[in-house]
């Protein structure tokens, strides 16, 4: 009931997403040409420097001038007024726009956990953020003007080739040597894998989407698990050591008290379920400076019965994720009713339900009450509304 609509062969040059995971996913880049046949509808220079300037939106703005690097963080009330060597960046623009958010779910033959956010860069001539590499896999596409890129067709795993660019704000490559170039025309795109070095420069005033999918580090998310863990309720007491003999060395760690130590953490223990829970709450919750708008009080009358005429959709900046009788929105977990589990599930792969589905759900009182606290709250919104997907 949940599958994934009809796949575009632009998107992937004509491959399937089988056979693109197979050959290119993480071993190689690829340049595709027409990808995407109208890109045109993805915000522009000007709805990207509006964005810049809200203190909501992530920005940055990367400039070259006099061949000196540097880089400022947002908001910004104006951009410079060269006409060349400068770029910006606006993060998340998914979150904002419904034409970034459907070119992102394009992709989604990769896991929405994966899925990370779609950026979009606005560069004057000789604009671009030097070469450098990404430890995440990212699509380039190109959606408005001309993009040269220069990349290396492997794996940049040498320490020379990781070395970066002394005194300067941006992790720019000391030693980059390009394998392949390609100047890229509205709608190509290029793929490019892990760790593997590339350069893009603009070619006159310039736009372009990347997006980009989620790498954490093992490290990272350990210590996210363990505080998780960390904040349970455990037996609690003391060390009890009554009857010991007294220490000859008292600078010596204590074998007895590191035997005690030893034996409680050993029994530290934690279940597949405890890590699905971490796992369905992490990659659902939002990033720290995302906020919902939710919309003005209505009954639950007054809800279901607009549901029910248009149907449900997930607002731009909530995840939902479900794993068998479990689902995890906005980093909270819930248990899915058991009279519409398909249907929730759908909520979460499709982004949206229509009217006939959303009725079924509002007639479960369990779905009812999730549906109405979710919309109250500005995660989900009636499809076709003024914010069920937008500004």
């Amino acid at each position: 009931m949940s599958r994934s609509p009809a796949h575009d062969p632009h998107l992937l040059g004509g491959l399937s997403p089988a056979a693109f995971l197979a050959t290119y996913w993480q071993r190689k880049p690829l340049l595709i040409r027409a990808a995407v046949s109208d890109p045109s509808a993805l915000p522009d220079g000007a709805a990207l420097a509006e964005l810049a300037s809200r203190d909501d939106v992530e920005s940055r703005l990367v400039t070259a001038f006099d061949g000196r690097w540097a880089m400022e963080h947002g908001p910004f009330d104006r951009l410079p007024r060269r006409k060349r060597d400068w770029t910006l960046l606006v993060q998340g623009v998914n979150l904002h726009d419904r034409a970034a958010d459907a070119l992102m779910r394009r992709f989604d033959f990769v896991s929405t956990m994966r899925l990370d956010d779609l950026m979009m860069s606005y560069a004057t001539e000789g604009g671009g953020v030097g070469p450098h590499l990404d430890s995440y896999d990212v699509f380039l596409l190109q959606v408005e003007g001309r993009r040269r890129w220069r990349w290396r067709d492997r794996r940049s795993t040498s320490t020379r080739d990781r070395m970066l660019v002394d005194d300067v704000p941006l992790k720019l490559l000391k030693h980059f040597e390009a394998t392949d170039e390609a100047v890229l025309e509205p709608g190509d795109m290029l793929y490019l894998p892990p760790s593997c070095a590339h350069e893009g420069t603009a070619i006159g005033a310039c736009t372009t989407a990347s997006i980009g999918f989620r790498a954490p580090s093992w490290n990272a998310m350990s210590q996210e698990f363990l505080f998780t863990m960390a904040e349970r309720s455990w037996p609690d007491g003391r060390h009890v050591d009554a009857g010991r003999a007294p220490s000859r060395s008292p600078g010596a760690i204590d074998p007895c008290m590191l035997a005690a130590i030893e034996q409680r953490l050993a029994a530290i223990r934690w279940t597949t379920r405890d890590i699905e829970s971490f796992v369905g709450r992490h990659f659902s919750e939002p990033k720290a400076h995302v906020t919902f708008d939710p919309p003005p009080p209505r009954s639950m009358g007054a809800f279901i019965q607009r549901a029910s005429k248009h149907g449900l959709a997930l607002d731009l900046r909530a995840t939902l994720l479900h794993r068998g009788r479990n689902g995890y929105i906005v980093g909270e977990a819930f248990a899915l009713p058991t009279a519409c589990r398909a249907a929730f599930r759908l909520l979460a792969d499709r982004r949206r339900v229509d009217a006939s589905t959303a009725t079924s759900m509002l007639e479960d009182p369990q779905a009812r009450a999730l549906l109405h606290t979710w919309w109250s709250d500005g995660w989900i919104h009636v499809a076709g509304g003024p914010i069920d997907g937008s500004s």
